[in-house]
């Protein structure tokens, strides 16, 4: 596949440098190439999308809704080719991929549905004749850089609310995984979006900062990494834009002793592994109570065993490759410095040493016992497949463990006990929490974000969203004299 650039509503070629998008489950495989965006390029990018913007926010919000409900449509048509194509590119097992495709259409499909929604507020006046109305508008030009784990989801969540609220969008998606950023821009210009109102462009973080440093770019909105986040946020602090980023998660599962075993095992490692644990919501520290922590850790570790590894497209495959090479050494760096700092490895641990998983980028599933809370596979987020386990006397000391950490995303508790859930509620340090149920997971009509090192800045999706792209005017509306 050749990878091209929309920029003004044209398909162009890069001029900057050549890359190559590979198959991690077999990285001999090309899947699609093209060339980097150059900073003339950033530049009509930019120039395209302010140039369109008096436009598009002009146009009436169910018209730029509709764009939206029949590219959401043109989603769901092609959502199981193109979930071919992400596992190809990403990694994640076939039928994850073809629900992710799924879900971005229903995330357009959400922010289309705002046309039918109120749009400002109206208050009393002391003074007679007159009324306080609060109206929204879109802000301008959204610059938005987004990560490799969800090709489609996550970018349709950025740019549903900026579209629908009438702003127009310079994109530049992680270059591991652009085919199926392609895939979603093509889909808007075929559902009518005019040019100049979404542009996509290639690259690394040259790319990205030259869309955060333009002055034609009036917001950012980012995720990624919690060190390329914090510097996006010091940067938009200088330049006085207002950001947005979701960062990194070290997310806890809180494992009661009241809890049924059997599902909070199961739970734990569908949130531990899925997606090979590249999601910033997946499960990677689990604080159980001393009472079952044995038969827990048990439960945990024979799942984690049995799960099957290999090429996401086939049939029966439960977990992939990683997204990269880089990605694949850190992980077993990780885990290695854990083992040799005193971890216990109780599933996994070792890499995969001959066939097809040692040629792909494929780790195994790891499980392990920690003798405490100093570790850093404790505290660091390593991006990839594997819990580090602790105990806890009782539930007030597993949730002070839950919070040791410096990210605040997300978080589960495994409890029949509801005063302890609701504790849980008052006392977890995190933008979400599930009951019951795995660390990862979100819809799209409720907000999403974190608090500590894992958010900056309103939060996303939902209405929540509209706090970030749209800005209010406060109108103080009075008769004539």
């Amino acid at each position: 596949m050749e990878l091209l650039h929309l920029v003004n509503g044209r398909w162009i070629e890069g001029s900057g440098a050549e890359f190559a998008d590979a198959n991690p489950a077999n990285p001999g495989e090309i899947v699609a190439r093209g060339r980097a965006a150059s900073p003339e390029e950033v530049e009509l990018a930019v120039r395209a999308a302010r140039d369109a913007a008096p436009s598009w926010r002009a146009t009436p919000h169910h018209e730029r809704a509709a764009v939206l409900s029949r590219a959401a449509a043109l989603l769901d048509a092609a959502a199981e080719e193109w979930g071919r194509e992400l596992s190809r590119e990403e990694g994640k097992t076939l039928p994850e991929a073809v629900a992710e495709v799924r879900g971005a259409a229903r995330i357009l499909r959400y922010y289309a549905g705002e046309a039918d929604r109120e749009n400002g507020e109206i208050y009393a006046s002391p003074r007679p004749g007159e009324n306080l109305l609060v109206m929204r508008r879109p802000v301008g030009v959204a610059g938005l850089i987004t990560p490799f784990n969800f090709p489609i989801a996550i970018p349709a969540w950025k740019i549903g609310p900026a579209l629908t609220y009438g702003n127009t969008v310079v994109w530049k998606p992680s270059s591991l995984v652009p085919l199926l950023a392609m895939r979603l821009a093509g889909a808007l210009a075929e559902a009518g979006l005019p040019g100049g109102v979404l542009n996509l462009v290639y690259g690394e973080a040259d790319a990205g900062a030259a869309i955060i440093d333009h002055p034609g770019v009036d917001v950012v909105s980012f995720t990624g990494s919690t060190e390329v986040g914090r510097a996006v946020i010091a940067r938009c602090g200088e330049l006085a834009k207002p950001v947005q980023t979701e960062m990194g998660g070290k997310n806890a599962a809180v494992v009661l002793a009241d809890a049924d075993l059997d599902h909070a095992a199961e739970q734990v490692c569908l949130g531990a592994f899925r997606s090979t644990g590249q999601k910033c919501t997946a499960t990677s520290r689990l604080v159980v109570e001393e009472a079952v922590a044995a038969d827990l850790l048990r439960k945990v570790a024979a799942r984690a065993g049995e799960l099957v590894v290999g090429d996401p497209l086939q049939d029966g495959v439960e977990m992939g490759p990683l997204v990269s090479a880089a990605a694949r050494e850190r992980v077993t760096a990780g885990v290695r410095r854990a083992v040799e700092d005193g971890a216990e490895p109780l599933a996994g641990a070792r890499p995969y040493r001959e066939g097809r998983l040692a040629e792909g980028w494929f780790t195994p599933p790891t499980v392990l016992a920690l003798p405490g809370t100093h570790l850093d596979v404790w505290r660091t987020e390593l991006f990839g497949p594997v819990v580090g386990a602790v105990r806890a006397s009782g539930p007030e000391e597993a949730l002070r463990l839950a919070n040791r950490s410096e990210h605040g995303l997300s978080a589960a508790i495994f409890t029949r006990d509801l005063g302890a859930a609701l504790r849980a509620v008052d006392d977890l340090d995190v933008g979400v929490l599930h009951v019951n149920s795995e660390s990862a997971g979100t819809f799209p009509w409720v907000p999403f974000g974190g608090s500590k090192l894992s958010g900056f800045g309103p939060r996303e999706q939902g209405r929540a969203a509209r706090e970030f792209f749209t800005q209010t005017v406060t109108v103080y509306l009075g008769a004539p004299a």
